[in-house]
């Protein structure tokens, strides 16, 4: 049997797989910090070096990590401190972010779809700018300063027939944005960060990647601005669920060579790699965090208020 490969979006998690083997990995640097107020803890990774990128699976760059522990329950105040740390760090990534720039925001995922369809639902609830200030100018929000905010929601190529990074591509050459944000739904190693934890990083992103349908990635080198990927990861593999609810039990017996065992011999859950598990109420999950991370991109990109 091939080897059982343990299937994760967040670098963190990455990370963590490597301390167990490699404490000293050179080239990955961690720091972590947690905000007792508001309950979120931001882990920010960066991984400086083609040799820490191979052993991650991670391209090179800046993964910055917020987990909320109760992100799923529906706290509009605890929401709010989310919405707000995710702008706070979201205009730390993007490059020039106290300028005005022209920024298109792509929602990945497919809307019928209710675990993929992050992407779509947080462009639903963006401020979108672009077109009154090309028609009416910037007086038309009394404003003297703004970005001009776009989005699209390309679909999947099972509708459209076409690979999401030529339908983002084509809209970048025609509006010419200074900066490209996507959104996606990941998928995540724990159970415990399912819904509660979101991932932004400067690497862009290869949509479909956390359900191994591997698509062309949306990064700076294909589409020739700077990408900026947010992700929560909504699902997580059945072989990894299955794995560690074994290996729990068998520990919980003392039965310690078997766990050893099941450690090296995961492969036989390998015909349950294109299963994923999601919430019973992902549904409900979704439209809130969604909202969340909306917010959180329109306070980051409204030049002038402050994040904190």
């Amino acid at each position: 049997m091939g080897n059982f490969q343990v299937r994760t979006d967040l670098a963190l998690e990455a990370r963590e797989s490597i301390s167990e083997a490699d404490s000293e990995l050179r080239g990955v640097d961690v720091d972590e910090y947690y905000l007792e107020e508001e309950d979120i803890r931001v882990t920010k990774v960066v991984i400086d070096t083609k040799n820490a990128a191979r052993a991650m699976g991670k391209p090179m760059g800046v993964y910055v990590t917020m987990e909320a522990p109760a992100m799923v329950e529906p706290d509009d105040d605890y929401h709010k401190e989310i919405s707000g740390c995710l702008a706070q760090e979201l205009r730390q990534m993007i490059p020039d972010s106290d300028k005005e720039q022209s920024i298109l925001v792509v929602g990945l995922g497919n809307r019928e779809v209710t675990a993929d369809a992050l992407g779509p639902q947080v462009v639903d609830n963006l401020f979108i700018t672009r077109h009154v200030v090309k028609a009416y100018g910037k007086a038309a929000y009394n404003k003297e300063s703004m970005n001009l905010i776009s989005s699209i929601e390309p679909g999947v190529m099972a509708k459209t027939g076409m690979e999401t990074a030529e339908i983002v591509k084509g809209v970048i050459e025609e509006t010419k944005p200074d900066v490209v944000v996507v959104i996606d739904a990941l998928a995540a190693r724990s159970t415990k960060r399912l819904n509660r934890t979101i991932q932004i990083t400067n690497t862009g992103i290869q949509p479909g990647s956390g359900v191994g349908n591997h698509r062309n990635a949306l990064t700076r080198e294909s589409l020739g601005v700077p990408v900026i990927a947010i992700g929560v990861p909504t699902v997580v593999d059945a072989a990894t669920i299955v794995g560690d609810a074994l290996e729990k039990l068998l520990s919980e017996e003392g039965d310690f060579d078997k766990v050893k065992y099941m450690g090296h011999h995961r492969a036989a859950f390998s015909e349950l790699n294109n299963m994923y598990m999601t919430g019973k109420d992902i549904d409900a999950v979704i439209k809130r965090v969604s909202y969340t991370v909306s917010e959180g991109i329109n306070m980051a990109l409204e030049l002038g208020d402050s994040c904190a």
